[in-house]
């Protein structure tokens, strides 16, 4: 199928051929035939894209404070290839997508094949979309129409915010296409509109539909005109749709409010605001989230959890529904807001030169003749009777960034990469000659070709996909963690010792070149030896999945299992007992501040502090290691200094976490065999170690281990 995207290393807009996506549980699988452009959004992003380096950089100077954070501690090269990945993630374009439901996700009851829906899809063949952000489209409502739901939505909920009455005077700042859709809602709700725009045409349409509409640029004083209209006492509320990075607009709209007035904000304007505008007339400003309540909720969007009704009368998909009826019933017209209508494969008409287009609503038209595939050949590349042939699921950052680089340098054969949309997955696979991108992952466990899936997924999807690996008789090496439960684990270590496969996660420190040097340092005589180790893991928002224990199990387990890999590694045995204490005084299970003592079969000691609450600009990762009179501290794989030992052995060297060496020895084990890289039992024995710090937190004492 054929996708919009954008480029933003070079902002070239491209079309691009990817795989049709799988239907997931709770969402939807449209077959699209009509997508709306929205130029002002859309325009900013393409024209983001096409500047420069520098230019990115003063539009982003919190992401700016970041990169030199990172610098500080990382290094410079981590840090340039880091950026360079995030710009090499190419960006889905549109959000106003109308078309048939050809596949239902488990869970979902409100839709059934062969509806028309309206949702926030981009421009693509195919979109795959959560149930509650689609909605039915009324018989009566064409699908030209419909393509209007969501910019009507977001008008609309900033009209919820301002909260209008019969007969107060709105203004409306910037009469574009949401700020169209905006004022005829707002007479729809018996208000006096007053709009202003600076583009002609603009002007002509609004007041073709009742809205008093002024160009200022013809040199109308706004804030006077409407002034004279209120007869003195200003409007009650400006609700900004305009974009445009000056503050004058905020200013502006202040000064034509009557005392304790609103102020809404829908678009992107400048945001120095003067006291003095807002304090005299005690005016209140608020900013609206896109379609309305429930926008950027993991539990609403992807979890489908609606808000009961009788709390939250109004979100975002039923503003969706609202929209829709409003069309129906005659009350929003928006056939005269078309402009243009074009085909997908002439969609360089749109975007060749956004910056000039006087357009007001571009309709994409989509006819989609072939049978949707959900494999694309990117190259064509024979594996017959090749050992360690590569299948790799998940096309997430940490794949581009870490994993794929480090593969490349190894040559290794990669088959495939999956991804659940097929953008992600199709973009990777072109940049690192990978010969297949696909949405089924299936696919990749009935190649016989494959016989190594490497799994990068979400957390909660590794203990099923190991699994189904393993029961398609091929190795699999998974990134942390292996499992979220010990039921995962128990079902994980009964296939497993049914089948001939190696199982491998990635717990990649102990391969870091300073870490083997430890190791050699320390020996290999079975002396106990105490270790404290310190993440500054750094903070993540609470609303993040990997907080989520039945998504992202926590840090502990999916995090700091890495550390305690570490050290085992250095110990050379076996964790036998755990005890984790957690900062505050009633800690959750999730808890990302805490600390972990672990207990070795002889006689070592762990100290594993994982905290989120310090300073980025402070190593991310420490390291102290106490054993027969001598020490050794490792600083953020970038320095090791050893002290009580003959020779110096201390080490400054750019940073290396160990992946490189990581799959390095794990093709190479693929190919010829010989010993795991971490056995079986090592990584049971971790997990099973972070569980067991989670259950002492949730039972204050010690855990033993099986």
């Amino acid at each position: 199928m054929k996708q919009i995207i954008q480029d933003l290393k070079n902002g070239e807009t491209i079309l691009e051929e990817v795989p049709v996506p799988m239907v997931k549980s709770g969402h939807v699988l449209i077959k699209t035939t009509k997508s709306l452009v929205s130029l002002g959004t859309e325009r900013m992003l393409v024209e983001f894209g096409k500047a420069n380096f520098i230019q990115k950089a003063r539009q982003q100077p919190d992401k700016v404070k970041m990169v030199l954070d990172k610098v500080k501690t990382d290094g410079l090269k981590p840090t340039i290839d880091a950026v360079f990945n995030k710009l090499n993630q190419p960006l889905p374009l549109g959000y106003c997508n109308v078309g048939e439901v050809v596949a239902v996700g488990k869970g979902v009851l409100e839709f059934k094949v062969g509806d028309r829906v309206a949702s926030n899809g981009n421009h693509v063949e195919y979109v795959n979309v959560p149930k509650n952000l689609a909605a039915k489209i009324p018989d009566n409502v064409t699908n030209e129409e419909a393509c209007f739901t969501v910019i009507g939505s977001i008008g609309l909920q900033g009209i919820r915010l301002i909260n209008p009455t019969f007969g107060e005077t709105i203004v409306v700042v910037g009469l574009g296409l949401i700020g169209l859709v905006t004022a005829e809602l707002l007479l729809a709700n018996g208000c006096n509109v007053i709009g202003f725009d600076f583009d002609k045409e603009k002007i002509k349409i609004a007041k073709a539909k009742g809205i008093i509409a002024v160009n200022p640029g013809e040199g109308t004083d706004q804030v006077k005109f409407v002034e004279s209209y209120t007869n003195g006492i200003g409007a009650d509320g400006v609700i900004i749709t305009a974009s445009n990075k000056s503050n004058e607009i905020i200013s502006q709209s202040a000064n034509m409010c009557r005392q304790r007035g609103r102020i809404v904000l829908v678009g992107v304007i400048g945001l120095d605001i003067s006291r003095a505008d807002f304090f005299k007339k005690e005016i209140s400003f608020q900013v609206s989230c896109s379609y309305g309540p429930g926008r950027y909720d993991e539990e609403y969007e992807q979890k489908g959890h609606d808000y009961p009704v009788g709390h939250v009368r109004w979100t975002e998909k039923r503003n969706f529904e609202a929209v829709l009826s409003a069309i129906s019933k005659g009350t929003l017209d928006v056939e005269p807001l078309i402009t243009e209508r074009i085909s997908l494969l002439d969609y360089k008409k749109i975007y060749g030169d956004m910056k000039n287009s006087k357009s007001i609503a571009s309709i994409i038209e989509y006819n989609i003749t072939e049978e949707p595939k959900s494999t694309v050949e990117i190259l064509e590349k024979s594996f017959e009777g090749k050992q360690g042939v590569i299948g790799i699921v998940g096309s997430g950052n940490f794949t581009s960034s870490t994993i794929l680089p480090s593969l490349k340098k190894i040559n290794a054969d990669v088959k495939y990469i999956a991804s659940s949309g097929g953008l992600s997955s199709t973009i990777m696979a072109k940049q690192h000659n990978i010969a297949k991108s696909t949405s089924n992952y299936q696919e990749i466990l009935k190649d016989e070709d494959v016989d190594l899936v490497l799994i990068t997924t979400q957390h909660n999807m590794h203990a099923t996909m190991v699994l189904e690996t393993i029961k398609a008789n091929k190795s699999v090496f998974v990134e942390k963690p292996l499992a979220l439960t010990n039921v995962e684990l128990e079902e994980i270590i009964e296939a497993y010792n049914k089948q001939n496969v190696n199982v491998s996660v990635g717990f990649n420190r102990r391969f870091a070149p300073i870490a083997k040097k430890m190791k050699k340092l320390l020996g290999s005589d079975n002396t106990p030896i105490n270790i404290v180790a310190t993440m500054n893991a750094g903070f993540i928002p609470a609303e993040v999945w990997v907080h989520d224990m039945e998504v992202g199990g926590g840090r502990i387990i999916g995090e700091a299992c890495h550390y305690i890999d570490l050290c085992s590694y250095f110990t050379g045995s076996k964790v036998k007992a755990v005890c984790m204490n957690a900062m505050g005084t009633s800690p959750e299970e999730n808890t990302d501040n805490a600390s972990i003592l672990l207990k070795y079969e002889n006689g070592s000691n762990a100290v594993i502090n994982y905290f989120s609450n310090g300073s980025k600009s402070y190593s991310k990762e420490r390291v102290e290691v106490y054993s027969q009179e001598r020490t050794l501290v490792m600083d953020n794989w970038r320095k090791l200094k050893s002290f009580g030992f003959k020779t110096k052995n201390n080490i400054s060297s750019k940073q290396d976490k160990g992946h490189y060496n990581q799959f390095a020895e794990l093709i190479k084990h693929q190919k010829i065999g010989g010993t795991p890289i971490i056995s079986f039992d090592e990584i049971i024995n971790t997990t099973r170690a972070s569980f067991a710090a989670i259950e002492s937190l949730k039972r204050q004492e010690w855990i033993t281990l099986k």
